[in-house]
Formats: structure tokens, sequence, C-alpha cells
């Protein structure tokens, strides 16, 4: 009995995806709009594919024309500058301690930054709120 051997070619099969791109270099604080970002067809692993993801973030980082955009290099725009005097609030067990603190560091809506409380100068880091209050947990 004879026996054929049939070559089969296996070819790999190249997908794209979308990858969303800066359109033109975009400095670290911009606010994102739709006509910053270009989408390129060519799958590019950790870089963001939905420019609704994009759209109205601040860029926290330098991002260059050409370049994809990766999800850290984004985030929501910033509600407290570095030495802004902002409200530092401490809830827990049913007590409730507000102070006033001043920002060390930029942050948006639910990052971390460090605090300075102005009454007893110590650092604490605490989790920024929508309305740009800092929320010390132990």
């Amino acid at each position: 009995m004879k026996t054929l051997i049939l070559p089969f070619i296996v070819m790999a099969s190249v997908t794209s995806a979308d990858t969303i791109v800066a359109n033109r270099t975009l400095p670290a604080k911009t606010i994102i709009g739709p006509h910053d970002l270009v989408v390129q067809q060519v799958d590019i692993p950790g870089a963001i594919s939905d420019p609704a993801l994009i759209i109205g973030q601040e860029a926290r980082v330098a991002l260059y024309a050409g370049r994809p955009i990766r999800q850290g290099d984004v985030g929501p725009p910033a509600v407290i500058e570095r030495n802004q005097l902002i409200t530092l609030h401490y809830l827990q067990n049913g007590l409730s301690i507000s102070t006033e603190g001043r920002a060390l560091g930029r942050a948006g809506p639910g990052d971390r930054v460090r605090v300075m409380n102005l009454a007893s100068r110590t650092t604490v880091s605490a989790q920024v709120g929508e309305d740009g209050t800092a929320y010390v947990a132990q």
C-alpha cells in the first residue's frame, strides 16, 4: 500500500486591529479631543483601540505624533493642582475629621496624592474624590 503525503502550507493569517495614535504632539496636561487622535490599522499590544476611552481625558505624559497611546498615558483631568489648599477628610468608625491640607502633587478623581496636613505638618496619602476632597483611609 502506498501512502500519499500531501504537503500543507499553513499561512499565518495577519490580523490587524485599530490602534489610536496621537495626530500631533500633545504636551502633558492637555485635554484630548477627537481632532487630536488618528486610528491606524495596526495591532500594538497594550495600545488603546477605542477613541471613546481617550476623548475628554488628560495626557499624563507627552504624547508624540504617530505613537500609540497606552492606558497609563492618559487619565481623568486633574481637579487638584500642586500646592493647592484642599479639604482633607478622615472617616472611620463614626469618627469624622476634616482639616485643611496642601496638595504635594497633581491628581484627578480616583488618584492618590500626598497631602500635608497644615495643622500638624504631617504628610498623609489620600484618595481624591470627584469634588477635589482628599479622603484619608487607614
